[in-house]
């Protein structure tokens, strides 16, 4: 039977090249998307396309108190898609991204960060870890931020430390069901992330180009196969890491 992986945040950039990676390596997909619901069923054709299955699925990752109701709507989905009630693999990468410095924060922007990049992955993690097959596996998609300071990302980067003492725990406590949990960190890619910040500001990039030792800003599709060998079998023995795909930037 075919192995189904849960991609949050699966409809554009990076979540997108995860999805099309899985799905390249026979992995069938569930892509979950905020607001743009025509981009996720783009997924879901190309990797139809290719022969696997997929589905498309709405999800706040912030809205907590909707978390039940998510985890009841993708149990019926895998029972009409696949006929299982479970899945093998959950990637955690839905994400926000703004640039505040610390004296602008707000309770309420902090709260904003943390239950989108922490407290709903703890969660959601949880819930899903009640369905997930023996032998399964997370992947968490933290930011090379977590390792060095990136002006102005006090609180997402500090989110993404906690999501990565999260993992190591998580790969000790569901161990003993043969499930690994680790975590991938990309460094400064052309997305629309945070407005497409890198993408849009030449200076930007230049400035990452001198830092990054292989001399070029990062592509979605240097993460997605990573995400992907992290949910193989050529992976098995690969558990509690933090990998960071940068091009050794700040070496």
């Amino acid at each position: 039977m075919a192995k189904i992986a849960l991609v949050t945040g699966g409809s554009r950039g990076l979540g997108k090249d995860m999805a099309l990676s899985l799905a390249a390596k026979g992995i069938d997909v569930i892509v979950t998307y905020h607001s743009r619901k025509d981009d996720a069923d783009a997924v879901v054709a190309a990797i139809r396309g290719v022969g696997r299955k997929a589905e498309a699925m709405q999800l706040d990752v912030a809205d907590i108190a909707g978390l039940d109701g998510f985890m009841q709507r993708l149990k019926a989905v895998l029972k009409n898609t696949w006929n299982t009630g479970r899945l093998d693999f959950l990637i955690n990468n839905a994400g926000t991204g703004a640039a505040i410095p610390i004296a602008q924060h707000t309770e309420t922007t902090f709260d904003d960060f943390l239950n989108v990049h922490f407290k709903g992955v703890f969660f959601l993690t949880q819930k899903t870890l009640e369905m997930m097959n023996d032998q399964g596996g997370i992947v968490f998609i933290t930011a090379a931020g977590s390792r060095f300071v990136v002006p102005n990302y006090s609180v997402y980067a500090a989110c993404k430390g906690a999501v990565e003492v999260f993992s190591r725990y998580v790969a000790f406590e569901y161990g003993k069901r043969g499930i690994r949990a680790n975590v991938v960190a990309p460094g400064g890619i052309e997305t629309d992330f945070n407005g497409g910040v890198i993408r849009n500001t030449p200076q930007l990039q230049q400035f990452l180009i001198t830092q990054t030792a292989l001399g070029r800003v990062g592509l979605p599709e240097d993460i997605g196969g990573v995400v992907a060998f992290l949910c193989t079998d050529d992976a098995r023995w690969v558990n509690g890491q933090r990998i960071e795909v940068t091009g050794g930037i700040h070496l």
